[in-house]
């Protein structure tokens, strides 16, 4: 059961403001600034803007040391706790801190190659050996809260959120624990990381109107892009948070993941997840009132997750909305899937289907209902999907909570 979220996102900082930008459908994505992009004029992608770490974490810890990926991890940490109003009960016992990252710290590792390069070995900083860690993002959560934790990172690339959730949610559903704090985070916007997945060809380029750049299932999509945030959850066992006057915000009730078919057909293994998550949630197809896309505006996912979708629904596929979130976010690998998880939390609170931001000409090859403008709808159970590189598939089942 979630009981708390925060939220960092390009779109917005905190869920109201990241909510509202998702069914105003304003993007989050521009040009560059958080690194000087002069040569690569071409550069877009999905910022944090106006992010402070020293709102959020005490001065006396030095965020600005700090990897930028552990200091959203930490705002979010931070405003999940808030939005629950646990941190009492997250001081009782060993608890579960479960963080998906994807890239590490990127401009941590850049940097330093970069200083050593002109200022010779010597120069390098010591801090490095730490902050630079993917591990740094979760022991810092724990460390900065002062909680007996448990710390674990998952690293599955763009579903290593949704992982991360997932074992969170085991670890309350087993009894071992009542409490768990779990979600993702990501700062990939480097020069190393732009100039290589634009060598792949895998970004748009070209865009003369940033933040129309995402357009999922758009006939004219042309690449996903990649964007920054984190967000994080409290989960609870639903006695538990009841007993203490908690609010229950949306619960997961199944699980699955799968690797792809094979290395030349991305995507494939989001059927075998979906079916899984239907499997262990106990649902039939036509139940499923909504479907929360990995939709990452990229010519072939897109396509495919079309086809994973038709597979498993059949009959019911057409009836069924679909809606990716990222025409506004961006792609921000791990903590994209938290973020879909409180997109449909706050989906179910106000009875409202988020659109997918820029869909405006159909692509004859991706055929479903894809939301152009946000719907109210009656939504119960909703479908989240992640596919990552490399092959990995996640996909969670979540309900709202009557």
């Amino acid at each position: 059961m979630v009981t708390g979220i925060g939220v960092l996102a390009a779109n917005g900082i905190g869920k109201d403001a990241f909510w509202n930008s998702l069914l105003e459908g304003r993007s989050g994505i521009g040009r560059v600034t958080l690194f000087d992009a002069s040569d690569m004029p071409d550069a877009v992608a999905g910022e944090v803007s106006d992010f402070n770490p020293e709102d959020f974490i005490d001065k006396s810890f030095k965020p600005k040391r700090m990897a930028r990926f552990t200091q959203l991890a930490m705002a979010a940490a931070q405003m999940a706790i808030q939005d629950a109003d646990a941190m009492q009960e997250l001081k009782t016992a060993p608890i579960p801190v479960c963080l998906g990252v994807s890239t590490s710290a990127t401009e941590v590792i850049e940097t330093q190659v970069l200083r050593i390069e002109s200022k010779g070995i010597r120069h390098a900083s010591p801090l490095t050996a730490i902050t630079s860690l993917p591990q740094a993002g979760a022991g810092t959560i724990a460390a900065l809260l002062g909680i007996k934790a448990e710390t674990l990172t998952v690293s599955t690339g763009c579903p290593a959120g949704l992982d991360a959730i997932a074992l969170a949610t085991d670890a309350i559903a087993s009894g071992k624990r009542d409490i768990a704090i779990a979600g993702g985070a990501d700062a990939p916007i480097t020069k190393l990381t732009l100039a290589t997945f634009n060598a792949a060809r895998m970004i748009p380029a070209g865009q003369t109107h940033p933040e129309k750049a995402s357009k999922p299932f758009d006939q004219n999509r042309a690449g996903g892009v990649i964007a920054e945030g984190a967000c994080v959850l409290i989960l609870e066992n639903l006695d538990a948070a009841l007993a203490r006057g908690a609010t229950p915000l949306l619960e997961i009730c199944g699980y699955g993941y799968s690797g792809d078919l094979s290395s030349e057909a991305p995507g494939t293994g989001l059927l075998a997840s979906m079916e899984d998550a239907l499997s262990n949630s106990g649902l039939l197809p036509q139940q499923i009132d909504y479907i929360s896309a990995h939709g990452p505006s990229d010519k072939h996912l897109d396509y495919i997750e079309t086809e994973c979708i038709k597979k498993l629904l059949k009959k019911y596929a057409y009836a069924i909305p679909v809606s990716s979130i990222k025409g506004v976010t961006g792609n921000p690998l791990a903590a994209a899937g938290p973020m879909q998880v409180s997109a449909c939390a706050m989906a179910f609170r106000h009875g409202i289907i988020p659109p997918t931001a820029n869909y405006r000409t159909p692509d004859p090859m991706c055929d479903l209902d894809y939301v152009p403008a946000p719907r109210h709808s009656d939504i119960n159970y909703a479908i989240i999907n992640n596919h990552g590189f490399g092959g990995s598939n996640s996909s969670l089942v979540v309900k709202r909570y009557k």
